[in-house]
């Protein structure tokens, strides 16, 4: 279901967009490195027209203290960037924060793309589609669809369609996928993107959530859709 809510501090959100036509939003892994970093970097009141200039590379992520302090708009909880489109899990923090930091992160990952590729136009389709989250279940679920089945949707052995039959290496996979945050959610990798806030909390262990998601999967709702 594609819309905009009313999203207030305190609230988590659902947020996706997807390519122009549902064409690629990359054609390299530099491509998705730079679309990483922006979640961090773009994540901020505050942001040096140039900030790449201060950067020696865009995989190991930190704030420079010229900058002055960085002050976050939203906490990222979670997220997955696929070929052509990406999901995130955000709570807002300040008002306007999601709307504001999702206008920076996606006009200055379209802008890097095309003056890349000597292109000119927008790279997706419109405005960005969130829901806010209203129940811990639901919360469970979105967790596992953004971190877990996406990913596996290009999971080289055979994608979303057989995973359940090789469901321990592709769950090995996704958590060494570095464009989305499962690692981070259990706990085999830290990154300054993410803040697990209560996200952190709704499962008891990740052999619980490794075990939710084989029944997920086993069971696909589409529930969490925008």
């Amino acid at each position: 279901m594609s819309r905009i809510e009313e999203i207030g501090i305190g609230s988590y959100v659902h947020v996706c967009n997807r390519g122009v036509k549902k064409m690629p939003i990359y054609r390299h892994e530099s491509d998705l490195w730079r679309m990483r970093a922006g979640l961090f970097y773009f994540n901020s009141t505050r942001l040096p027209e140039n900030w790449t200039r201060d950067l020696t590379n865009l995989t190991d992520l930190f704030w420079p203290v010229s900058w002055g302090k960085r002050d976050p708009v939203v906490a990222i909880l979670g997220f997955a960037l696929m070929p052509n489109h990406f999901h995130l899990i955000l709570k807002e923090i300040k008002k306007g924060g999601v709307s504001s930091f999702m206008h920076k992160f996606s006009m200055g990952y379209s802008k890097y793309i095309n003056a890349k590729y000597g292109e000119s136009g927008s790279l997706f389709q419109g405005k960005f589609r969130a829901r806010v989250v209203d129940d811990d279940a639901y919360l469970r679920h979105l967790a596992v669809y953004v971190l877990v089945k996406n990913p596996l949707e290009i999971y080289p052995a055979c994608g979303i369609s057989d995973v359940a039959d090789r469901f321990d290496k592709a769950y090995e996979w996704a958590i060494r996928y570095p464009f989305c945050s499962l690692a981070e959610y259990v706990g085999r990798r830290s990154s300054p993107i993410i803040d697990r806030d209560m996200f952190g909390e709704l499962f008891s262990s990740p052999k619980e959530f490794k075990e939710f998601t084989k029944d997920y999967i086993e069971r696909p709702s589409d529930d969490v859709l925008l």
